[in-house]
C-alpha cells in the first residue's frame, strides 16, 4: 500500500487491477479493459475529475446517473455536513426527527403538497419497494405494470418490475408482474385490468436510451389507473430535482402520480439517502394505527443525509436555477444539431442515439480523447447518456460544445 491521496490506494493501477480482479470484479474489469477504458476516479471537483494513474481530466457528463448533478463535492454540500459532523450522526430510525421532518415537507413542497408523506430510505431500489409495497396495501392487489427495458434497481420488488436482463439469471420472476413497450398506450390499456395494484414508468426511461414520451402518453396512463382503480408510480431517481428544468420530469406531462421516487443526486455524492413522496392514502399502508412500525429503515433518512439533502434543495431551489437548466438544454441542442446522431433531449437529461453499438463506442472513445465522459445506456447501447452537471457555467458550457465538436470534426 502506497502512501499518498485517498483515492490512490496502491502505486501503479496493475497493482489495483489485480486486487480489484481478485476480490471485487474480475469480469466488470475485463469488459472495461477490452473498451480501452482504464478509469480510476482520482482528484475531482466541480464538473471535473481526474484519472488517479493517468492524470486524464474529464468533464462529468454521465455524473454517475445524475449523482453529481451539482458536481463532485459540491462545497455547499460538503459544507453543510462537515459542520453537521461531531453533532449528528445517522439518529434513531424510531424517534421523531427534526431533520426528517425538515426535509419531507420541503420535498413534498416541490410538488404542491400533492404528494404530503414522505418515507426516506438508502438506495433507489429500497424506495421503489416502498411505493410498491404501498400500491399493494392500498389497493389489495398484486399485479404491476412496467416498461419492457427499464429500470428500477436490483432488490426484490424493483428488480421484479426493470428488464428481465436483470432479472433472469436469478431465476424465475416474481408473480404479478408484467411488462408492455413504453409510449404505447394501447399495450398498457391491454395490460391493465381489474388485479392491477400500479403502474410504475421513469419520467424518462434511462437505461432504455432515453425515449421522450409522446404528448399526451402519461395524461392517458394516468386516465387508465384511476379508471381501473390502479396506482401510477413514478421513478424520478434519474430525471429528478431539477435535471430536466423542473422538479420533477413527470411535471413537463401535466400529471400527478400516487408516489414519485428520488435518489442519486438527493445528496449531492456525498451521503446515500432516498425518498418515496407519496399520497396519504398510499403512506397509511406503512405508518397505520395498527402498525405505524411494518416499514422501517435502519440508515433511511439518516439525520447526516437529511442535511446533504436540504443543501441539495438549497442550490436546486435557487431563483433563476431551474430556468438556467432549460436555457442550458437549449444551447445544446442548437450547438448538437449539426453532430452526427439523434439528440434526445429534456432539460439536461439528454441522450446521444447513433445508427449502431459499435458507432456508439467509437463515438464514446473519440467523445472521452476530447477529455468528456458519458456512457452508453444499458438497454439500447446505441444511445449515449449525457447528462452534464446542472451548474455549468456559460464558459464551460462553451468549452463542453467546443470539444464535442472536435469529437466529430
Amino acid at each position: 500500500m502506497a502512501e499518498g491521496p485517498p483515492w490512490k490506494a496502491y502505486e501503479t493501477f496493475d497493482d489495483l487491477s489485480a486486487v480489484f480482479r481478485e476480490h471485487v470484479a474480475p469480469n466488470k474489469l475485463a469488459y472495461y479493459q477490452r473498451m480501452g477504458l482504464q478509469l480510476v476516479m482520482g482528484r475531482r471537483e466541480g464538473i471535473w475529475f481526474e484519472d488517479a494513474y493517468t492524470g486524464l481530466r474529464l468533464i462529468n457528463c454521465h455524473c454517475n446517473g445524475g449523482v453529481f448533478s451539482l458536481g463532485h463535492c459540491n462545497p455547499r454540500v460538503t459544507g453543510a455536513v462537515a459542520a453537521a459532523l461531531g453533532k449528528l450522526d445517522i439518529g434513531n430510525h424510531h424517534f421523531v426527527s427534526g431533520q426528517r421532518a425538515q426535509l419531507a415537507a420541503r420535498l413534498s413542497a416541490t410538488f404542491d403538497d400533492a404528494l404530503p408523506r414522505v418515507v426516506f430510505g438508502v438506495s433507489g431500489g429500497e424506495a421503489i419497494d416502498v411505493a410498491i409495497k404501498a400500491a399493494r396495501g392500498a389497493t389489495g392487489r398484486s399485479k404491476v405494470v412496467s416498461a419492457e427495458g427499464g429500470y428500477h434497481g436490483h432488490t426484490g420488488l424493483a428488480l421484479a418490475a426493470g428488464d428481465a436482463a436483470f432479472r433472469d439469471p436469478f431465476g424465475p420472476n416474481l408473480p404479478g408482474f408484467v411488462q408492455v413497450p413504453f409510449d404505447d398506450v394501447s399495450a398498457m390499456e391491454a395490460a391493465i385490468d381489474g388485479e392491477t395494484a400500479a403502474v410504475i414508468l421513469e419520467a424518462v426511461p434511462a437505461t432504455l436510451g432515453m425515449p421522450i414520451p409522446e404528448p399526451g402518453y402519461f395524461a392517458a396512463v394516468r386516465a387508465l389507473c384511476d379508471d381501473r382503480g390502479a396506482r401510477l408510480l413514478v421513478d424520478e431517481v434519474q430525471t429528478g430535482l431539477g435535471r430536466t428544468g423542473r422538479w420533477w420530469g413527470i411535471q413537463h406531462e401535466g400529471v400527478t402520480p400516487d408516489a414519485i421516487i428520488t435518489g442519486k443526486g438527493l445528496a449531492g455524492g456525498i451521503y446515500p439517502i432516498t425518498a418515496t413522496l407519496l399520497t396519504r392514502e398510499l403512506h397509511e399502508v406503512l405508518d397505520s394505527e395498527a402498525n405505524p412500525f411494518l416499514h422501517i429503515s435502519t440508515y433511511g433518512g439518516s439525520e447526516l443525509g437529511c442535511v446533504a439533502a436540504q443543501a441539495v434543495l438549497d442550490v436546486v431551489g435557487e431563483p433563476g436555477f431551474l430556468k438556467r437548466v432549460g436555457l442550458l438544454s437549449e444551447r445544446f441542442a442548437e450547438a448538437f444539431a449539426p453532430l452526427p446522431f439523434e439528440l434526445r433531449r429534456r432539460g439536461l437529461f439528454m441522450g446521444l442515439r447513433f445508427e449502431s453499438e459499435p458507432e456508439a463506442l467509437g463515438a464514446l472513445l473519440r467523445i472521452m480523447q476530447q477529455g468528456v465522459f458519458c456512457f452508453p445506456a444499458g438497454n439500447d447501447r446505441r444511445v449515449l447518456q449525457f447528462l452534464p452537471p446542472l451548474i455549468l457555467t456559460d464558459e464551460e458550457a462553451g468549452d463542453l460544445v467546443d470539444r464535442m465538436s472536435q469529437a466529430f470534426g
